[in-house]
């Protein structure tokens, strides 16, 4: 008996998204993959351009497990290679085109990557980077130019790149569609590299396996509430999480992917309109892009679109967005767990203009909806026992299952913290309500602890950009000499208006208790980094100093 239960190569084989190619080849052949501009292609096309692709990168002696970087906006290009580079037996690493030549040369350092593919957009500081790399006599990957598709406008800058690069269409030239696809021996082997945002110190190399970026795929298509060839509008960053892995997504269910270079309100109407889009993801500045369209940009929906948002929500935005005729879906995850991990799904009975605000806030909360992840919970760190579904006792959210990262790059120190006593640790607060809803408080170090009331800075920050005026906001812990910290909200205000901070103060009065009131508020933009995350550390700097400077004054006043 225990013969006939072996594992074969007839009953089982390695999990890949890039299976989800050939098969996209075979069934959705002639139905179109990609629109971009002008250009379009077919999934049999896309298929051979990839074949083509990975033919060219083996002949140019890609190894298994070599790491392949690109530097491009969401082009045809970028979206290729998310299966080519695996199918030559290679790892992507897509990385973030806001990087400055300085943090873009030490992920490269890091990556020891062999080619690197980037748009022609990114000469400059792609060449700065590899300039810095040369100076520390580190090695230097071969470049690739990825031209415009639709005009020659880019020929000019190729005579700029260092000599041995090789322009994109010319790589694809050289391979053939008769390319025998490299396998992964191991379901485990690495697909893909995606550095996290560095707020918490330098960024991080989060490997992500054939495996859980497969089943992730899988995942996300109950996730997000999709069917057979669904047509997305990619709003969201292509380099973040492999697109939340809606890249390999769009293969398995023969969808369309329209491809931006650029993103603005108007281009998204107008996409929907053109192209009849069901879906578009991404951070909260796409919903109030969405939001703040003036009329004159506004098309009717030709169809239903779901919008999934990730990061802090205006609920008084989304619900704009809503009455606009979309459906808002808000999504929790991380780099680490392959982009959004729970996402609280659309109910049509919240669509009731007779449900309270309080009831319409509920259905922003994180959810605990993920078929894949074995576990979600909300843990006290040092015990590990689960806190209280009460809705009430904070602790800290944490993860495992088939669908995490396999680990850091080249830093097992760093891994084995992440996934101390055999969880995930999300180093996020938070807490579960007696129906297993979890709802995201704040990150650990950005809590704040004013009197002995715990103040999430999330939910300031919610309420702050509800405001009507009030464009962006970031709210951190100020120190106070009696009740050790008060909460100071940093505002940035929509363009064209003007508010003072006693009106501000006045709005959260009106809507949050009193120690949670934000008394000190400063106007202006908000620091961030490469990934547009708001340097809370810069801001805490900022508001001591702001604090210094009162007690200085306080003290000379009373001497």
């Amino acid at each position: 008996m225990e013969d006939l239960l072996l594992h074969r190569s007839a009953n089982q084989a390695p999990l890949s998204p890039v299976n989800f190619l050939e098969r996209a080849a075979n069934v959705y052949g002639d139905k179109v993959s990609i629109v971009y501009g002008t250009v379009s292609f077919s999934w049999r096309e896309t298929h051979e351009r990839c074949l083509r692709l990975a033919s060219a990168l083996s002949q140019l002696r890609i190894s298994r497990g070599d790491i392949v970087a690109a530097m491009a906006p969401n082009i045809p290009a970028l979206y290729e290679l998310h299966f080519a580079v695996p199918m030559a037996g290679a790892v992507l690493s897509a990385l973030n085109i806001r990087l400055d030549a300085a943090s873009l040369a030490v992920i490269l350092e890091k990556l020891d990557a062999k080619f690197i593919f980037l748009d022609y957009q990114y000469i400059d500081v792609v060449q700065k980077a590899l300039e810095i790399l040369s100076q520390k006599k580190a090695k230097q990957p071969l470049l690739v130019l990825i031209e415009e598709y639709d005009h020659g406008a880019t020929t000019l800058v190729a005579n700029e790149l260092a000599s041995g690069s090789i322009k994109y269409n010319d790589l694809l030239g050289m391979g053939g569609t008769d390319f025998e696809i490299v396998k992964p021996k191991n379901e485990g082997d690495p697909i893909s590299v995606n550095f996290t945002s560095g707020s918490t110190g330098e960024p991080k190399g989060v490997l992500y396996s054939h495996r859980a970026a497969c089943l992730n795929s899988l995942a996300s298509i109950m996730r997000y509430d999709m069917t057979i060839a669904p047509v997305f509008l990619w709003t969201l960053d292509m380099f973040r999480c492999n697109g939340w892995c809606c890249t390999w997504v769009m293969a398995a269910l023969g969808g369309t992917s329209i491809c931006l270079r650029n993103v603005s309100a108007k281009v998204i109407f107008d996409s929907i309109f053109l192209h009849s889009v069901t879906h578009l993801c991404g951070a909260p500045a796409i919903l109030n892009m969405i939001a703040d369209a003036p009329a004159s940009e506004q098309t009717p929906l030709s169809c239903k679109v779901h919008v999934i948002i990730a990061g802090v929500l205006s609920v008084s935005q989304a619900l704009k967005v809503e009455g606009l005729g979309f459906t808002v879906s808000y999504a929790y995850g991380m780099t680490e767990v392959l982009g959004p991990a729970i996402v609280r799904p659309w109910r049509p009975e919240w669509n009731s203009c007779d449900l309270s605000n309080e009831h319409k806030k509920y259905k922003f909360r994180e959810g605990l909806d993920n078929l894949v992840i074995e576990q979600v919970d909300v843990k006290e760190p040092d015990t590990m026992k689960s806190v209280p579904r009460d809705g009430k006792t904070i602790g800290e959210v944490m993860f495992r299952g088939n669908t995490l990262m396999s680990g850091y790059l080249k830093n097992p120190k760093a891994t084995q913290e992440a996934f101390k006593d055999g969880w995930y640790r999300t180093r996020d607060l938070g807490l579960i309500h007696p129906n297993c809803v979890i709802q995201l408080k704040d990150r650990a170090k950005d809590i704040i602890v004013s009197g002995g009331e715990i103040i999430s800075t999330l939910e300031v920050e919610a309420v702050l950009t509800s405001h009507p005026k009030v464009l962006e906001a970031a709210v951190v812990g100020k120190h106070d000499d009696f009740l050790k910290e008060k909460p100071c909200a940093f505002v940035k205000l929509k363009e064209g208006y003007g508010a003072s901070s006693e009106e501000i103060v006045k709005f959260c009065e009106e809507q949050l208790p009193e120690f949670m009131v934000p008394r000190t508020v400063v106007f202006g933009e908000l620091p961030v980094n490469s990934t547009g995350k708001v340097q809370k550390f810069t801001l805490r700097e900022k508001a001591n100093a702001i604090h210094s400077i009162i007690s200085l004054k306080t003290g000379c006043q009373r001497s």
